[in-house]
C-alpha cells in the first residue's frame, strides 16, 4: 500500500473513532483574579478540566509538582481530570475553586470574583470548565493520554485552533448577553480540537491503538469493526479485511494492542451500549438488536462479563447523575 492510501486509511479511521468521542460539561466557571492568585482543583475520575487563560499570566501546577508556565490565549487540556492549582507565583497560598463564592451566569456556568477588595481591576482572567469526557471508540486511548495538554495556538498541531479561542476571549471579556453558554460550547468545541490533535500527531507516539491505526495491516480490521460493531464477526472475516492470514493477523492485533481481536469488537460494543443506554436513553432491547444479540438476555450476560454491572443498572446510576 502507498504512503497516499495510508494517509486516506488513517484519515478515515480518525474520523471513525472521533465520531464516538464525547464531551459533556457539568461545570463552568468564569473566574477574575488579582496579581496575586492560588486556585485549587479536586481530582474528578471520569472527567476532564479545560482551562482558558483569556487575561494575565499564570503557573499551572499538577499534583506530581510539574509546573507549565501559561500565557494569556493558552488553552489547557487535563483529560485524566487530575488535581491541579492555578497559582500566580509558586509560593502563593491555595484555596479550593469551591471555597469562593458563585454568582450564576447561565445553565452550569458561574461567575467566580477572586480579586482582593483592593485590586479594581482583574489581573487574570480565565475560563475553566469540568466535562465528562468519553472517548468513544478510542477508549483505549484515555491510559496514553497526558496528563496536561497545552495548547499552542501558534504550532502546527491546533491549526483550526485559533479563531475558536480568539473567539472565547472576545466572549470571555465582553459580557455580551448569552456568552456564557457561547462560552460553554466553545470550550467543548476547543477541547475535541485538541484531542484531534493529539491523534492526528500520533499521539505522541503511544503504543497499542495508535501503532495499530498506522499500519495498514490492522486498521482495516479496527474500521471494519467500528463501522458494523453489530455484525458477528469472526477472524477469518477480520483477517480478510486486511488481507492477511487468520493466524498471522490474530497474532499481530494481540501483539500491537494488547487484546485479542474478538475481545476488543466485544469491549467496543459494550462501550457504545453504555453510550447508547445512557446517552440516548434507548430500550435495553433495541440496543441489544443494534449490536447483533439475537436476544436481550444474551447481550445483558455479555454487558454484564465486560462492565460488571446489569444495562437496567447503568440506566439506572446514568439517572442519577443526569447524563
Amino acid at each position: 500500500m502507498n504512503e497516499a492510501a495510508v494517509f486516506a486509511l488513517s484519515s478515515e479511521l480518525i474520523s471513525a473513532l472521533l465520531t464516538g468521542m464525547r464531551l459533556r460539561g457539568v461545570q463552568y466557571r468564569r473566574v477574575q483574579a488579582g496579581p496575586r492568585f492560588g486556585l485549587g482543583f479536586d481530582a474528578r475520575p471520569g472527567h476532564a478540566y479545560f482551562h482558558f487563560l483569556a487575561v494575565g499570566t499564570a503557573i499551572l501546577r499538577t499534583s506530581d509538582g510539574a509546573l507549565h508556565e501559561l500565557s494569556a490565549g493558552n488553552a489547557v487540556f487535563m483529560p485524566h481530570g487530575g488535581a491541579h492549582q492555578l497559582l500566580s507565583d509558586q509560593d502563593m497560598p491555595v484555596a479550593g475553586i469551591d471555597s469562593y463564592q458563585a454568582a450564576p451566569l447561565g445553565d452550569k456556568v458561574d461567575a467566580v470574583d477572586a480579586c482582593p477588595s483592593l485590586d479594581v481591576t482583574p489581573g487574570t482572567i480565565l475560563f475553566y470548565g469540568c466535562m465528562e469526557f468519553d472517548l468513544g471508540g478510542m477508549q483505549g486511548l484515555g491510559p496514553l493520554m497526558s496528563e496536561v495538554m497545552v495548547a499552542d495556538v501558534l504550532g502546527q498541531r491546533y491549526p483550526g485552533l485559533m479563531p475558536i479561542l480568539a473567539s472565547m476571549k472576545s466572549e470571555v471579556c465582553s459580557g455580551r448577553v448569552g456568552f456564557a453558554g457561547i462560552l460553554a460550547r466553545l470550550a467543548e468545541v476547543a477541547a475535541a480540537m485538541i484531542v484531534r490533535g493529539w491523534v492526528e500527531c500520533g499521539c505522541d507516539n503511544a503504543s497499542g491503538l495508535v501503532a495499530a491505526l498506522r499500519d495498514p495491516r490492522l486498521a482495516r480490521a479496527i474500521l471494519a469493526l467500528h463501522r458494523q460493531p453489530g455484525r458477528n464477526w469472526t477472524v477469518e472475516e477480520l483477517a480478510a479485511e486486511c488481507h492477511s492470514s487468520r493466524s498471522v493477523f490474530a497474532e499481530r492485533f494481540q501483539a500491537t494492542i494488547g487484546t485479542p481481536p474478538l475481545r476488543y469488537a466485544t469491549e467496543l460494543r459494550m462501550h457504545l451500549a453504555r453510550q447508547w443506554l445512557s446517552q440516548g436513553k434507548l430500550p435495553v432491547d433495541t440496543v441489544a438488536q443494534r449490536l447483533g444479540y439475537a436476544s436481550q438476555a444474551a447481550f445483558s450476560r455479555a454487558y454484564k462479563r465486560v462492565t460488571s454491572q446489569t444495562p437496567g443498572a447503568t440506566r439506572r446510576v446514568e439517572s442519577v447523575t443526569g447524563t
